[in-house]
């Protein structure tokens, strides 16, 4: 498959999860894929994961930190010259009731998934030109309600609002942006949260379709987003999240 054969796509959160499932059926798909993440040994085991080669490019980057996004984008440019596709996948958890939340975790939530997002894409964009695709991993907690997650929600709110007012501000350069929002996927990050096999089925009793997501569910649906196939689809979310935001299983 060659779909995106002489194509460069970045990703953020690119060492792990969701944006490692991504980076490797973009690899399959033919893609020159740039990994982003803050850890430079998961970036390691990722490229060697990963096994492409010099299609694969890792740079350590906090994407809340504006010096390490120029750095970043710098090494894009010098490297592969341009941008097709950005997966705005880099966020972090951090749940607590209302009393209890620092300004210190309010800070580092709002900077890596408010923020980081934002940059990423206002920078990105000056690599990219017509045809070029963003896609932004928001989250199904977005449109329900659930204690301790007041911040982590908000911020998956107003990338998902991002969404709808920057596809229409990047249209004139012929970029396309839209999201994917996850539900239960198990990732590192989802096990770490629901870390008992009681709290694991007590999310799968929530889904409609019976089960809990993979990486690659939501890996298949960004590289929809990411490739030709959607060149009229953009200001739009999808959910993957096996019903879980819209309808209760029997």
């Amino acid at each position: 498959m060659t779909e995106f054969a002489n194509r460069t796509v970045l990703i953020t959160g690119g060492g792990s999860g969701m944006g490692l499932a991504t980076a490797q059926k973009l690899l399959a798909a033919g893609a020159q894929v740039v990994i982003a993440g803050r850890s430079q040994e998961r970036l390691d085991k990722a490229v060697e994961e990963l096994g492409a080669g010099d299609r694969v490019l890792a740079v350590a980057a906090d994407v809340s930190r504006a010096e390490d996004l120029d750095r970043l984008f710098s090494r894009i440019e010098e490297r592969f010259g341009r941008l097709d596709g950005v997966f705005a996948n880099a966020g972090i958890a951090d749940f607590a009731p209302s009393a209890g939340v620092t300004e210190e975790s309010f800070d580092a939530l709002v900077g890596v998934n408010f923020k980081g997002v934002y940059f990423t894409i206002a920078k990105a964009a000056a690599l990219m030109g017509d045809g070029g695709a963003i896609v932004i991993n928001g989250s199904w907690l977005a449109h329900r309600g659930l204690a301790f997650t007041s911040v982590y929600a908000a911020t998956k709110a107003a990338i998902i609002n991002l969404v709808r007012t920057l596809a229409p501000d990047l249209a004139t350069k012929g970029i396309r942006v839209n999201a994917v929002s996850p539900g239960y996927i198990v990732t590192e990050m989802f096990e770490g949260i629901s870390s008992t096999p009681e709290a694991q089925e007590a999310c799968r009793a929530q889904v409609a379709l019976g089960r809990l997501g993979s990486a690659e569910d939501v890996a298949d649906a960004a590289l929809f987003l990411l490739s030709p196939r959607s060149s009229y689809i953009t200001g739009q979310e999808i959910a993957v999240d096996g019903g879980l935001t819209t309808s209760v299983p029997m």
